[in-house]
């Protein structure tokens, strides 16, 4: 397994993974399936090359089986933050690695970046693997956001966890 950055030739794979994650877990995305399944390979190639925003992918050969993305605030206030979204690895793949592998990625990118103190992430909290996941390696967490989310007519608390770098 190799872990980089995503270019805008891994757009298509990107995009079918993240269908198969909006499928599969419904609720550790704010987006949706029906939301995105009509999108074009254009709009995730163009996230690739936005400036402040990291999106890394885990390859098994050449299939890409985990991603997350890291998002630098602009704002001149906020600066000193930076967010980890849409973490996501395919089912077959859980349990090997793939998640931590993706985060630890993320986090020395954050170290890299100029000015960034501090990584912020939400979590599902009935989602145990994860949470355990991100506190391994040292976030905590903030705050619960009660019925965070809502499928149909379930709702789901979010966890608001930060790492300081």
């Amino acid at each position: 397994m190799n872990c980089r950055l995503l270019t805008v030739a891994d757009a298509e794979a990107y995009r079918n993974l993240r269908l198969e994650g909006l499928q599969n877990n419904p609720e550790a995305f704010g987006s949706s399936f029906e939301e995105e399944k009509n999108d074009q390979i254009e709009l995730y190639a163009n996230r690739f090359e936005s400036q402040g925003s990291f999106t890394f992918g885990v390859f098994d050969h050449e299939e890409l089986v985990g991603v997350t993305t890291l998002v630098k605030e602009s704002k001149l206030k906020l600066k000193h933050k930076a967010s980890i979204f849409a973490v996501y690895v395919s089912p077959r793949m859980r349990g090997l690695g793939v998640g931590k592998h993706l985060m630890i990625e993320a986090i020395n990118k954050a170290r890299e970046l100029k000015g960034v103190e501090q990584l912020n992430l939400t979590v599902v909290s009935t989602n145990a693997s994860a949470k355990r996941l991100y506190s391994s390696l040292g976030f905590e967490v903030f705050g619960t956001e009660k019925r965070a989310m809502k499928i149909g007519q379930q709702y789901f608390d979010e966890d608001y966890m930060v790492l300081f770098l």
